[in-house]
């Protein structure tokens, strides 16, 4: 199993294993800076959620074609339609296994986060 540096004090942003890339749950969260986006529109905390799980799916070697699972957790249960029209257009005929969870609030604020199970190999198409 391989690992990336620790994308928190107790986590990796990814592991590999089994032929397998596990990734964390991805939040609306800008890189490089402390930039939440609990505050933002529903839709620009999934597009960027999105554009979070897309960058660490490439440091993984894997791009979103690739992913076979995921996970989504919604704060509000209401945001199902607008979640489902911009994941579709990410994933586009990709079509992974999906599960939607409500939750309730969710940490920091937020009203998604996302995570994946992909292929660890560029080959898997």
């Amino acid at each position: 199993m391989t690992s990336q540096p620790a994308g928190g004090p107790h986590y990796s942003p990814f592991t590999v294993g089994g032929g397998l890339i596990f990734v964390s749950g991805q939040l609306p969260l800008k890189p490089g800076r402390d930039a939440s986006l609990a505050v933002a529109p529903f839709k620009e905390q999934v597009e960027q959620t999105l554009r979070n799980l897309e960058a660490v799916l490439r440091s993984a070697g894997a791009e979103p074609s690739h992913v076979i699972k995921t996970t989504v957790y919604l704060s509000d249960i209401a945001d199902w339609d607008e979640l489902d029209e911009l994941y579709g257009q990410f994933f586009g005929t990709t079509r992974p296994s999906r599960s939607v969870v409500p939750t309730g609030p969710l940490h920091f604020g937020f009203r998604i986060e996302i995570e994946a199970i992909a292929l660890a190999t560029k080959d898997a198409d």
